[in-house]
């Protein structure tokens, strides 16, 4: 039960009316909550990762700040009246601070914060050659402390040196005002207008196993054999309606710029005619020929819009693209190209009959990732 819920169940109840007495006790004034703390407690009731006393303690205080009794506090949480007057002063004391734990008695921790400093700084340093990271072992022979010592340091930091990400900078002296156009078209689109997603996944290859697939069962994962063999390819066209979340396919042979083409003209011919239609398309070659050129000169209503080099990203189809890839394309057996076609038309009819847009959280162009300034590494 969300924390919005809990409390419209303790307000709602039937003896709101009347004024609680249970023992030596009353239903009290409100708390009351700053915009910021309100927020910072409904964040923490919906985290799966604190603990869970103070979870239910941030309940508490949003069912006190909204004037609920102690009965139903006492029914719905579980709080005894008197930790609910304990928990309360401390709320008054210290604020949403005062919810957390206190330091408990026991040994200190023998860590001492220059140590503790120093195992993070030369955490972020490269090790010795010929290593590329550091492990817990290795870096704890350097320092001379125990493996549990650096563990426990990398714990607190957040630092996981075996954790390995990729990233694509994008080299486009033009970044900001190419974002900008499309972070425009999908948070501020145009009245009367529609905003597809447009590109191609190429080289989708018909699979299909020699050994048969061991299914699941408890306690082992499904099994694909090793060896496969490849009837062949093709590749996917689609358009994603940024407002709907609706995809229009389309498979090819290839994915050359007459392909490309054919795939706009049959995305066109499927809206209103009098509808204009903004396009996001990437850099590749394929999509600004003369021909597509040509094309769009005989469109007037059909407009392209290019994202930055190397900044695919941006494309919302590519967030379906990776969908498909887990729910139909990794995973699936495919007899021959028609088996895979179709198969691939399936999956895309069935996620139109549920298809719901992506909530876009990207929407400042001027946070990007810069390499400028940072000296390259060398393992």
């Amino acid at each position: 039960m969300s924390s919005a819920q809990l409390v419209d169940c303790l307000l709602n109840s039937d003896s709101m009316g009347d004024v609680v007495s249970w023992g030596m006790f009353t239903t009290t004034v409100a708390l009351r909550l700053t915009a910021v703390e309100r927020t910072e407690l409904e964040t923490m009731t919906r985290s799966t990762r604190l603990p869970a006393g103070l979870v239910r303690r941030a309940r508490l205080i949003l069912a006190l700040a909204e004037g609920a009794p102690y009965e139903r506090i006492t029914a719905h949480l579980g709080f005894a009246p008197s930790s609910i007057s304990r928990w309360k002063r401390r709320f008054h004391h210290a604020r949403v601070r005062g919810l957390h734990d206190a330091l408990r008695s026991g040994r200190p921790d023998r860590l001492s914060p220059a140590l503790e400093a120093k195992i993070i700084a030369v955490t972020q340093q490269p090790p010795p050659r010929p290593y590329t990271h550091w492990s817990v072992r290795r870096l704890a022979q350097r320092l001379g402390v125990s493996p549990a010592t650096v563990h426990r340091v990398w714990q607190r930091a957040g630092l996981k040196p075996h954790r390995l990400e990729h990233y694509t900078a994008s080299s486009d002296p033009d970044f900001e005002r190419k974002a900008a156009d499309i972070l425009g078209l999908y948070l501020h689109p145009p009245a009367h207008a529609a905003v597809f997603c447009v590109d191609e996944k190429t080289a989708i290859q018909a699979l299909d196993r020699r050994d048969p697939v061991l299914p699941l069962s408890p306690g082992r994962a499904e099994r694909h054999g090793f060896e496969y063999f490849r009837h062949g390819a093709l590749s996917l066209y689609a358009a994603l309606d940024v407002s709907t979340g609706r995809v229009e396919a389309r498979t090819a042979a290839r994915h050359t710029s007459p392909e490309f083409l054919g795939f706009l003209e049959h995305l066109v011919n499927r809206q209103p005619k009098r509808r204009a239609l903004h396009l996001i398309v990437d850099n590749f070659s394929a999509h600004k020929t003369k021909a597509v050129q040509a094309w769009l000169a005989a469109h007037p209503r059909v407009a392209l819009h290019y994202t930055p080099t190397y900044s695919s990203w941006l494309n919302q189809v590519e967030l379906w693209f990776a969908k498909i890839e887990r729910d139909c394309i990794a995973r699936g057996i495919f007899t021959s190209v028609p088996d895979l076609r179709r198969k691939l038309m399936q999956y895309i009819r069935a996620h139109n009959k549920t298809c719901r847009p992506f909530t876009w959280a990207y929407s400042n162009p001027r946070h990007r990732i810069r390499t400028t300034g940072i000296p390259e590494t060398v393992h």
